[in-house]
């Protein structure tokens, strides 16, 4: 029996058997799916500080299912995301995700990487379950075909929020959740923001994870500069004590240096957002969530390395939309004067600390 099961997962490393697939969608389209008896939580293993960063690939004139980056634009981005993060996450697994992960593996880039898979509402929509089925297959796939670089896997973002504009029946989720479990080695969660993580109904969906991914944005939430730390921790210390034995990861947090302040309304950026927005407020930011990083030590993914323009409505809307300018660098790929300062700053603590011993 053993031995079999070692021959399986040899088979799995390296593809999806058809057979395989015919299984994995039949149970997705037939809602036979099972939880695992008994439930065995799987370590989610990192050897980093703390540090991580969301790596969106796509530049100008590029965008999701339309136009991807080319293998020399996704070294150049790795090559640079190297110098200061050694753990990635992305948000789905397609054709440019596989590149991603191809570039890694062919120039032995020391990143690992937490693989996403996108998920929509599917009710009455044969559309995006078919997408979504899609998405779990390839995850899976490329989960198992990269396994020294795939060392946890996220599904969904942002499914179950109250606010989300693609929320999606939870126990949809659970069952991609559940299939990508039992066709893969790794930890497997979803992520979503504190909003649900901190309700009851959160505690279904976080006994089917191995670990809990939080979004947690004090700018997003009306908090200023001087608050932001103390609201992250409060939020924090609150879902590790809701989640009792789970391990928190915060897989979102950052600060924008542009904002549309005209845009007003519920939910609008004008409205909501209360702090500084700016390079001089990024760099403050940045400092401050790192000590609480180093701090507490724990697994923090920035929002996020690069600008993305496509988003926030893309080329039909104005350049400082908020969703186009989270990056610490801009979308040319030029460090941004907060990013530079913060790093000038670590250093000399460091040599500080070294010279103090």
């Amino acid at each position: 029996m053993k031995k079999a099961l070692i021959i399986l997962f040899m088979l799995w490393s390296i593809s999806i058997t058809a057979d395989a697939i015919s299984e994995i969608r039949l149970g997705l389209k037939t809602n036979d799916m099972h939880q695992e008896e008994p439930f065995i939580k799987r370590e989610l293993s990192i050897d980093l500080t703390g540090e991580a960063v969301s790596y969106g690939c796509y530049r100008k004139g590029q965008a999701p299912g339309l136009q991807g980056p080319s293998k020399a634009e996704i070294q150049e981005d790795l090559t640079i995301i190297a110098q200061h993060w050694n753990l990635i996450r992305v948000y789905n697994a397609d054709d440019d995700t596989e590149r991603i992960l191809q570039v890694i593996a062919e120039n032995q880039i020391p990143i690992k990487v937490m693989l996403g898979v996108w998920l929509e509402n599917e009710d009455n929509n044969r559309s995006n379950k078919e997408n979504n089925i899609t998405n779990t297959l390839r995850c899976i796939e490329l989960t198992n075909k990269y396994n020294d670089i795939v060392i946890a896997v996220n599904v969904g973002n942002e499914t179950q929020v109250f606010w989300s504009w693609h929320r999606m029946a939870e126990e949809d989720l659970i069952r991609y959740i559940r299939t990508v479990r039992k066709y893969t080695q790794v930890p497997v969660t979803t992520a979503d923001d504190y909003n649900f993580w901190n309700k009851p109904e959160s505690k279904k969906v976080a006994s089917e994870v191995d670990f809990v991914v939080t979004h947690i944005y004090p700018l997003w939430n009306g908090k200023t500069l001087d608050s932001s730390i103390e609201w992250l921790n409060a939020n924090y210390q609150e879902l590790k004590e809701f989640h009792t034995g789970k391990q928190i990861v915060l897989g979102e947090i950052g600060w924008a240096t542009s904002y549309n302040s005209e845009k007003k309304g519920p939910g609008e950026q004008g409205t909501l957002i209360k702090g500084e927005v700016s390079l001089k407020a990024q760099e403050t930011f940045l400092m401050e969530l790192h000590n609480w990083v180093s701090s507490n030590q724990v697994t923090t993914f920035l929002f996020e390395a690069f600008d993305e323009p496509w988003k926030g409505g893309g080329e039909a809307t104005a350049a400082n939309e908020i969703e186009k300018n989270w990056g610490v660098f801009y979308e040319d790929r030029t460090p941004k004067e907060s990013f530079l300062n913060y790093i000038k700053m670590e250093k000399m603590k460091k040599n500080t600390l070294m010279e103090d011993k």
